[in-house]
């Protein structure tokens, strides 16, 4: 599986992360994990392009999310492109339904498919999904993608989050803010790492970043380190990763 970062940033923009988004894809799949402002622009940059990708999976429906869902609707339109799936926790179709009441004239452009997900197991896109409850300001999803790849999304650090990810080659983690912000709804570095201590996953990546974390990358490395064994990095818009 390969996996680009599409976007790495959060909902206060720095001007060289985009919102989040990520690409999934394997040799006849393509799969694209959230949607938030600029993803658009970064799919474009790949050789997969917002023409290649058809389904887009949410993990929670907060802006910095889904920013660019009719954005992305209305470019494959343009681009000939008729179809389009997406798919999320429960409240995604309401979501989608929503934003085109706004905006009708993107309505019926391409063949929509609105689909709902839970906790528990399914397939989407080629890709064998399992999924749990994170624990974030709004209700949201985490996943994890053919035993290979797991997902955080937005949430707080909690151990269940490792025992979900753990054998996994990569784990895609929310590490928002350094060890001196005083926050709720995502976890410092020192909290990420006690929750993954004795984990078994052999590549971190830490995304969701907030301009509060810049210049500040080495020391929250070091937090993680303390606890957590596998190899961990900040994770970069347009970052290719390889799993095996």
């Amino acid at each position: 599986m390969q996996l680009t970062f599409l976007g790495t940033g959060s909902a206060m923009p720095t001007g060289d992360r985009m919102q989040t988004g990520l690409l999934l894809e394997k040799p006849d799949s393509r799969l694209l994990v959230d949607c938030g402002s600029g993803v658009l622009h970064t799919l474009a940059r790949t050789d997969v392009g917002y023409e290649g990708v058809d389904t887009v999976l949410l993990t929670h429906h907060h802006l910095d999310h889904v920013n660019d869902l009719l954005p992305l609707l209305k470019a494959r339109w343009l681009a000939g492109e008729e179809h389009l799936t997406v798919v999320g926790p429960t409240g995604t179709k309401g979501l989608v339904t929503d934003l085109l009441d706004v905006h009708e004239y993107l309505q019926d452009r391409v063949d929509l498919t609105l689909r709902e997900v839970d906790v528990g197991s399914f397939e989407v896109a080629g890709f064998d999904v399992d999924a749990i409850e994170t624990r974030h300001s709004m209700p949201g999803l985490a996943y994890k993608f053919d035993d290979d790849l797991a997902f955080s999304a937005d949430t707080e650090a909690f151990a269940g989050m490792g025992e979900f990810a753990d054998g996994c080659d990569v784990l895609v983690h929310d590490c928002s803010f350094p060890d001196d912000v005083d926050v709720s709804n995502h976890p410092t570095p020192t909290q990420l790492g006690e929750s993954l201590a004795g984990v078994d996953v052999d590549e971190l990546y830490l995304t969701h970043l907030y301009p509060h974390t810049e210049g500040n990358h080495r020391e929250m490395q070091a937090s993680i380190e303390q606890h957590f064994d596998g190899h961990v990095a900040f994770a970069r818009d347009g970052l290719v990763v390889e799993t095996e």
